[in-house]
C-alpha cells in the first residue's frame, strides 16, 4: 500500500481495493429514503401553508367572501399535521427510531384522519355541484369543493407515500441495528 503522496506498492495502481469501498445496501437505502421523505415533507409544508393562508384570508376577510370561502371544518385539525413532519425531520440526523414511529402514528392521526373526514364532509356539496351544477362557496372563481377535493387527493397521496417510505426506512434502520447486534 502507498501513502497518499508517496510511492505505490509494486504491481498495483490502487484500483484493486475498490470492492472494499462499497457502502452497505441498507445505508444506501437509508440515505435515499431520507431524501424522498424530505421532498414529501417539503411538499406537505407547501400544502399546509396554502391551507393556512386560505384560513387566514377567510377569517380576517382580507378578500371578498365570493373570492375566498370560509374554511371547511376538516381544515382546522389538519393544521396539526405539521407536527408529524417535524418529528420525521428530527428522526433523521441520528436515525432515531422512536421519533420516526411517532411521526408515522401521528401522520395517521393528524394528517390522514382529517383528510378522510374532509372527503366525507364535502361529499354532499360535491354531489350537489355535480348533479345540479350549484356551488355556494368559491375560491378565486372555482368551486371551493372542487378545489378542496383536489387538495385532499394530493395531500392524501403525499402522506400515503410518506408513510410508505417511512416504513421502508424503519425496516432499513432495523436491518442495520440487527447487523450491529450480531457483531
Amino acid at each position: 500500500m502507498a501513502s497518499r503522496g508517496g510511492p505505490r506498492a509494486a504491481g498495483t495502481d490502487g484500483s484493486d481495493f475498490q470492492h472494499r469501498e462499497r457502502v452497505a445496501s441498507h445505508y444506501q437505502m437509508s440515505v435515499t429514503l431520507k431524501s424522498e421523505i424530505k421532498k414529501l415533507i417539503y411538499t406537505h409544508v407547501v400544502i399546509w401553508l396554502l391551507l393556512l393562508a386560505q384560513m387566514i384570508v377567510g377569517h380576517l376577510k382580507l378578500l371578498p367572501h365570493d373570492q375566498v370561502a370560509m374554511p371547511y371544518q376538516w381544515e382546522y385539525p389538519y393544521l396539526l399535521s405539521i407536527l408529524p413532519s417535524f418529528l420525521g425531520l428530527l428522526s433523521f440526523p441520528r436515525n432515531n427510531i422512536s421519533y420516526l414511529v411517532l411521526s408515522m402514528i401521528s401522520t395517521g392521526l393528524f394528517s390522514m384522519a382529517p383528510l378522510i373526514y374532509g372527503a366525507m364532509e364535502m361529499f354532499p356539496m360535491a354531489q350537489q355541484l355535480y348533479r345540479h351544477g350549484k356551488a355556494y362557496r368559491f375560491i378565486f372563481g372555482f368551486s371551493a369543493v372542487s378545489v378542496m377535493y383536489l387538495v385532499v387527493v394530493v395531500a392524501a397521496q403525499v402522506h400515503g407515500w410518506q408513510l410508505y417510505y417511512s416504513k421502508k426506512l424503519l425496516d432499513s434502520w432495523f436491518t442495520s441495528t440487527q447487523e450491529k447486534k450480531k457483531k
